[in-house]
């Protein structure tokens, strides 16, 4: 998703929110989320363009017409250290098939494990 930020932030509506994870993380310490694009896109700095990030989609569930739910992996270089981990996105779009909320579930206790056996935490 390197380079990709521009292309990215274009799928979301002006008002979206990203919760990723849901709850609270180091990089959203009070569990409200990303709310729009400004937000959004220092969301992306933060979590996405550091490093090489590979997002493969496992399953996709469609839950109506505005909702579907995604089972994926996220691999992610950053110089020598990879990490994987299992996630499940729900995302919602607007009339205009803009995402208006993503909430991505995945466990932070996973990627803190993983970066402490590679000596990175």
């Amino acid at each position: 998703m390197a380079g990709k930020k521009a292309q990215w932030l274009e799928l979301f509506d002006e008002n979206a929110v990203v919760h990723d994870p849901v709850g609270t993380s180091p990089h959203d310490p009070n569990g409200v989320g990303f709310r729009g694009k400004e937000e959004i896109a220092r969301f992306w700095d933060l979590m996405i363009g550091k490093g090489n990030l590979v997002i493969a989609p496992v399953k996709r569930l469609p839950c109506g017409e505005n909702i579907a739910a995604v089972a994926m992996t996220a691999t992610n270089i950053l110089d020598e250290l990879k990490t994987y981990i299992d996630m499940v996105g729900i995302y919602e779009v607007n009339a205009s098939g803009k995402i208006i909320s993503l909430k991505v579930y995945w466990d932070i206790n996973a990627l803190r494990r993983q970066l402490a056996q590679a000596g990175a935490a």
